[in-house]
């Protein structure tokens, strides 16, 4: 306890220099707080514009289907995978579509583009696709209703209520197929590859159109737990005797997007290290010119016989006060930011990265238990291991020769 009694006060001996060096340590564990939750809501943001939009988080399809989309390789009976999905408590929704290149053609125009046969009320669970009308109305379920991006409405010189005809190959006999249908409505997504190249259409008109009754391309998934989707073995698929399936997370389907978020996750520990050479630095000068205020007093406990680890020992538990207190005040400061920002959000405006669009809108950061246990932590053992030089140095002071500088 005298140890402690006496690192206490020490500390404060110079409060203005002890003030200093706490905001010095204190600034950066609050940067480092306020990092780590931006990054892990930047984090979020992609993900999320990635698998909520229209991907999803991950995809059940034939093997070979996903490299060319070609349109024979479909599921035959997608019940039987549906049933298992009903019962499996890691998936939050799903949705069964089938999908198709094809020609949308108007009275004015043709291009060419995807087709998508979508369960309606599915797709409300895994998709964006209700929230980005902006014009006319969602799918209902009624025969030949279509939703067409804004972009390819242009092009088309369509509006709602106006008629499209889609061209298409039957999954069976690769005859090219025709159906008429009306625009019902008119979606934004902000990336114009969705805008200019997919149209939407129910589920079983797409069936009709392709010729695979009850059919489906492709089964997308969202699961109760982000990380399942990060998994590439996928249980629910091991054993399937009639057909050959492949599971498909989104990291796979978006190397690009893992390897960015790679050097994301890595941005909260290159703050780090910058912040552990300002705080060393801080630290070190403020403990050496504690020592040599007290440079008379080292030489004096030397030679009433303390011993170097004594020495040690309280210059250290200064490190350890000073470490504590910084951490207090920094960890006030970085959770009142992280907490103002997680709720009111920084101005991110509008990014794309391999073709997906992010935000358009706030960049919300994360608050998580991390931040409050382990990065203090770090930044006390970081004061703990920078203030060992200086220990060691105040341990090997001569006791002569300190009292000759003293004079």
């Amino acid at each position: 306890m005298l140890y402690f009694e006496l690192a206490w006060r020490n500390l404060f001996r110079n409060t203005r220099r002890t003030f200093l060096t706490c905001l010095l340590i204190s600034s950066g564990l609050a940067v480092l707080v306020f990092a780590d939750g931006g990054i892990r809501g930047m984090e979020k943001l992609m993900i999320g514009s990635l698998t909520k939009t229209l991907q999803g988080e991950g995809h059940i399809n034939l093997k070979g289907f996903r490299q060319n989309l070609d349109v024979d390789l479909y599921l035959k009976n997608p019940s039987t995978i549906t049933d298992k999905l009903n019962d499996d408590e890691r998936i939050s929704a799903f949705s069964v579509r089938v999908l198709s290149g094809g020609m949308i053609g108007s009275p004015y125009n043709s291009v060419g583009g995807l087709i998508y046969g979508v369960n309606a009320e599915q797709e409300k669970k895994v998709s964006k696709i209700k929230d980005a009308i902006v014009a006319g109305d969602y799918l209902t379920g009624k025969k030949r209703e279509l939703l067409i991006g804004d972009k390819m409405a242009n092009l088309l010189e369509v509006k709602t209520g106006d008629r499209i005809v889609l061209t298409a190959a039957d999954a069976n006999s690769n005859e090219l197929t025709q159906d008429l249908f009306r625009v019902t409505g008119i979606f934004e997504f902000g990336n114009r590859e969705l805008d200019e190249g997919i149209v939407f259409i129910n589920l079983a008109d797409g069936q009709a159109l392709l010729g695979m009754k009850e059919g489906a391309h492709q089964i997308v998934l969202q699961f109760k737990n982000e990380a399942t989707s990060r998994d590439n073995d996928f249980v629910l698929l091991e054993k399937n005797p009639t057909q050959d399936l492949e599971w498909t997370g989104w990291l796979k389907l978006n190397p690009s997007i893992g390897a960015m978020l790679d050097y994301t996750n890595a941005g909260t520990t290159i703050i780090g290290f910058i912040l552990f050479i300002l705080i060393s630095l801080g630290v070190i000068n403020s403990l050496f010119m504690s020592i040599y205020e007290r440079i008379y007093e080292f030489g004096v406990l030397s030679a009433i016989g303390t011993s170097r680890w004594e020495v040690i020992s309280l210059v250290l538990l200064e490190a350890l006060f000073l470490g504590i207190i910084s951490s207090l005040i920094g960890l006030v400061i970085g959770a009142i930011a992280n907490y103002y920002f997680s709720i009111n959000g920084l101005p991110l405006g509008e990014m794309e990265f391999s073709g997906v669009m992010f935000g358009n809108g706030n960049l919300y950061t994360e608050l998580a238990t991390d931040q409050f246990i382990f990065l203090p932590l770090y930044v006390i053992l970081l004061t703990l291991i920078t203030a060992i030089y200086p220990a060691l140095f105040a341990s090997r002071i001569i006791p002569t020769e300190a009292l000759q500088r003293a004079l």
